[in-house]
């Protein structure tokens, strides 16, 4: 017999406040349309999975307007954002306008942009997707990743508590 999950006991307010303590880097994943737009949005839903291959997992909000090509794309780039990329995050997290207008970055080797002063990104391949509750799970094979030159000088974006910090090392 197969045991199923009891029900919460707690409400989507009481879950969000403990979620909110987990601190989490802030991304921002890109891709090109069929038409050639580019569509980023911002995540901090981003988690490695695996070493060999290598793996790692984010999530998107079936809602999503971005929902259909990310679905369907073959390619997508996690951007891994430096404190001082406060006004991508923001940007990428709001629906309207171009979010790519004025944003400095370069087609990587797959096509998909890479955001200029992202402190890493991968380049992955859309391996798979899980539909659970109200998101989906993207599961990338990464096949190109890199870090920021300047890593050292570099600190991350980091959500924590319902706002965003700096990290700094103890």
């Amino acid at each position: 017999m197969t045991r199923r999950a009891n029900p919460p006991n707690f409400d989507d307010a009481a879950f969000r406040r403990a979620l909110g303590q987990f601190a989490t880097g802030v991304t921002v994943i890109t891709t090109q349309a069929p038409d050639g737009s580019l569509i980023g949005i911002t995540a901090s839903s981003f988690n490695s999975v695996s070493l060999t291959p290598p793996l790692v997992l984010w999530s998107l909000a079936t809602r999503s307007a971005s929902m259909p090509v990310f679905r369907s794309n073959s390619h997508y780039v996690v951007n891994v954002l430096a404190a001082s990329q406060l006004d991508l995050c923001k940007r990428f997290a709001t629906v309207k306008g171009d979010r790519f207008e004025g944003v400095s970055h370069a087609a990587g080797d797959s096509g998909m942009p890479v955001l200029d002063g992202a402190i890493a990104w991968f380049e992955c391949h859309n391996r798979s997707r899980y539909d659970e509750g109200d998101h989906v799970i993207f599961v990338g094979e990464v096949e190109r990743c890199g870090v920021r030159e300047d890593l050292d000088a570099a600190s991350p974006l980091v959500f924590h508590g319902g706002g965003f910090h700096r990290l700094q090392s103890l």
